[in-house]
């Protein structure tokens, strides 16, 4: 029988253990799938943990993913037996061998796009397409200031943006992903454990600061990036690997330095059906044109405990990616 990987409570990464799963037949409108990739994120792990309420056990993670079309439901026009496919956003459940999903979910792949670069872009390229294109539409010549430069969401973000005209100022937590990030194309790298990157950053850009600021690291960072943001403009929070961020204050935006703050999900992004079927055409033809998503680590689907402790512990750059 397949198998899937599932949590049956809150825990560490050990909570991740294989169950048999029964293949179904798809429904109206369903499509059952084979998959070969399955993407890893950090939003996983605030489901495994706990920080995002799961409503019931046992419980399977992960929601992206690539594979093959293995059996379609009734109604289903788009895809057919043997078409290559791959998918982000709800239902959760990809940490599977196989898996029935609805047919507005799928995106059939080119052949010019491996099961491997889809599965592992899906949600970090719609997540860099909802900051690039929703949260901020970026204009040549704005400055954009990306955290963690060096992971999956932070290099694919930092590659596209310079497609789109973008100057790039990236921080990472070490000299070895400062490399990471100038491969993909920041134009300036910094230490953020530097106390000094919050005025270097507005001194690079124009001695006004970014018109975007993409903060995936949290804790008490968040308030730091703030103040590189220039009037008008915004600052995008998406995670917190390094801890609860502290409450901020309307008045932290202030009458005087008049930005804003949001705290956007690819998850929403990818729930609205019109938002989905743009952004995914976007990313495939920029896949197809030339745009790279690099895969950091692999790890067989029985290991995903190993792949969400090393992703959590800062061991990974670029995309984790589970295979079958």
């Amino acid at each position: 029988m397949p198998i899937a990987m599932a949590i049956n409570s809150p825990g560490g990464p050990e909570a991740l253990q294989a169950i048999e799963i029964t293949i179904t037949e798809p429904g109206p409108g369903e499509v059952r799938i084979r998959q070969s990739v399955i993407g890893v994120n950090f939003v996983d792990i605030y489901y495994r943990i706990g920080l995002y309420p799961l409503n019931a056990y046992p419980a399977v993670l992960g929601f992206e993913g690539a594979g093959t079309v293995d059996a379609i439901g009734p109604g289903v026009v788009n895809v057919q037996p043997g078409d290559r496919v791959a998918y982000h956003g709800m239902p959760m459940g990809a940490y599977a061998e196989v898996r029935v999903l609805p047919e507005s979910r799928l995106a059939k792949l080119p052949d010019g796009i491996s099961d491997r670069v889809a599965g592992s872009t899906m949600l970090r390229g719609l997540t860099a397409h909802m900051l690039l294109h929703k949260v901020h539409v970026v204009r040549p010549g704005d400055w954009i200031l990306v955290h963690a430069a060096a992971g999956g969401v932070g290099q694919l973000v930092t590659r596209w943006a310079k497609r789109l005209g973008a100057h790039v100022i990236g921080t990472v937590g070490s000299e070895g992903k400062a490399i990471l990030a100038k491969d993909a194309g920041a134009d300036e790298v910094l230490l953020h454990g530097d106390g000094g990157w919050v005025e270097r950053t507005r001194a690079i850009a124009d001695g006004k600061g970014v018109h975007l600021a993409i903060d995936g690291i949290g804790g008490g960072m968040l308030a730091q990036t703030l103040g590189v943001v220039r009037p008008f403009g915004i600052a995008a929070s998406l995670g917190q690997p390094a801890g609860p961020i502290p409450p901020v204050r309307v008045e932290d935006l202030g009458f005087t330095r008049s930005i804003a703050l949001m705290r956007p999900s690819s998850i929403a992004y990818a729930n609205d059906p019109e938002l989905y079927r743009r952004s995914t055409a976007d990313l495939l033809a920029a896949l197809q044109s030339g745009l790279i998503n690099p895969i950091g680590a692999e790890y067989p689907l029985r290991e995903a405990a190993r792949a969400h402790a090393d992703l959590e512990s800062g061991k990974t750059t670029g995309s984790v990616i589970l295979t079958v």
